[in-house]
């Protein structure tokens, strides 16, 4: 009966771990804020409002990511700087690839929704973004 148990927990176990589609990955496409970050110790700082946003943009396994400040007319402001990743997947979990003539890193995505995902880094800090709803004050 114990070992009975202990098979059933280890299958709810498994059946509860996020993985990750491809499939998924279509949700990365647009703009994202920032809504905390968590570090290795726990603690978390909030960002109740960002001044700058990521915009990203994938085809297939490749894209990029650029910061953009938002204008109360509904458009951006950006620069013509981007950072080219490239999606790499082991097993049922996906990573940024990020690559530049100064610097090399890696990001694994934790989740992914349509309005909602994470990514945590080598030094283990976790960043969890949610989709921007740009303010428009022309209506």
């Amino acid at each position: 009966m114990k070992f009975l148990i202990v098979v059933l927990s280890i299958f709810f176990l498994l059946g509860c771990v996020n993985s990750i589609s491809e499939e998924d990955l279509k949700y990365l496409n647009g703009y994202w804020e920032i809504e905390k970050v968590t570090f290795p110790n726990g603690q978390t700082k909030e960002f109740k409002v960002s001044t700058t946003i990521d915009y990203f943009e994938m085809e297939g396994l490749k894209g990029f990511r650029k910061k953009v400040q938002p204008k109360f007319n509904g458009t951006y402001e950006t620069s013509n700087d981007a950072e080219l990743f490239t999606l790499l997947q082991k097993d049922n979990e996906f990573e940024f690839q990020y690559k530049n003539a100064e610097n090399e890193w890696r990001e694994r995505i934790l989740e992914i929704s349509d309005n909602h995902f994470s990514v945590v880094n080598s030094d283990t800090i976790t960043y969890t973004y949610k989709r921007f709803q740009p303010i428009n004050a022309t209506e």
